[in-house]
């Protein structure tokens, strides 16, 4: 059975004061790392609302965290379709999990040859191979830049368009590789790999979705924990809280992000990137 480590889960769970009796949501279930650790400090009269894009996913949240069972309610929806009311609580943690990145079938990552697909909810939607294969090279190169952050963009776009079509995840990541010399550990491909994912599961319009529902879907007291890995998420959680700080709608908890300790950094590489940001909601619109 899969695992998963919850980046910062102490510092998750001390935020969100969880009361016995709450109700919560964790947007983000992944593997029920989170989930699990929240329903595990809930009574009987206390809920649990775990959701997940990725029909996978939750499956294997809902395995892991069995022993709890009686007080989680499993969703599958991605952030743009959640309506919740009057919670004690929000926790979104915006990674991708390693069960995700590892399994070669779901196409996000070159440590295998497998189809291009990069789905989050591979029951909708266009696939990284759709897009890569059919989008043009100014939009390609767009996507590139400013969600991989990669100052090659322009080059591996024109390299993308006369490798057409592209076959699978490995001909790709050679395909940039072809165009992008290799300088340190991490492989030219990822950045690029980086920007597809992000807009085949329109990841940004997502956080921007929940960011804009979630002060409704709390409670004055209630409070909202957001994880992101990425810069740009980090920068839309970060307005968006100081704008309800600004308005007083809530009470900025993190005046700063938390960030990993160096032990967690140690025994779980990936959570390096991670930023928390918390607020706790005073008023609703």
């Amino acid at each position: 059975m899969a695992t998963h480590y919850p980046v910062l889960l102490n510092e998750t769970l001390e935020l969100l004061n969880i009361r016995p009796d709450g109700v919560y949501a964790d947007c983000t279930a992944g593997l029920g790392g989170h989930s699990g650790a929240i329903a595990s400090r809930l009574t009987a009269g206390g809920r649990l609302i775990s959701c997940d894009r990725d029909p996978a996913s939750l499956e294997m949240a809902m395995r892991n965290t069995a022993e709890f069972a009686e007080r989680i309610d499993f969703q599958h929806a991605q952030f743009s379709e959640l309506a919740f009311k009057n919670l004690d609580g929000l926790i979104a943690d915006l990674g991708v999990s390693r069960y995700q990145l590892t399994s070669a079938e779901r196409g996000f990552s070159f440590q295998a040859d497998s189809p291009l697909d990069m789905r989050m909810d591979q029951t909708r939607g266009m696939t990284a191979g759709d897009l890569v294969n059919t989008t043009s090279e100014k939009t390609l190169a767009d996507w590139i830049f400013q969600l991989g952050e990669e100052r090659r963009a322009r080059k591996i776009a024109g390299a993308i368009l006369r490798a057409r079509p592209i076959r699978s995840t490995l001909h790709l990541a050679d395909v940039v590789g072809s165009v992008v010399p290799r300088s340190g550990p991490i492989h030219p491909a990822t950045k690029t790999f980086q920007a597809l994912r992000m807009v085949v599961n329109a990841e940004l319009d997502e956080i921007d979705a929940l960011l804009a529902a979630a002060p409704n879907m709390v409670r004055p007291g209630g409070r909202i924990v957001i994880i992101a890995f990425h810069s740009l998420e980090d920068r839309k959680v970060k307005e968006s809280h100081k704008e309800l700080g600004r308005t007083g709608r809530a009470l900025i908890l993190t005046k700063k992000p938390v960030v990993p300790r160096e032990r967690e950094m140690r025994e779980n590489p990936p959570s390096r990137s991670a930023k928390l940001r918390a607020v706790e909601i005073l008023k609703q619109s």
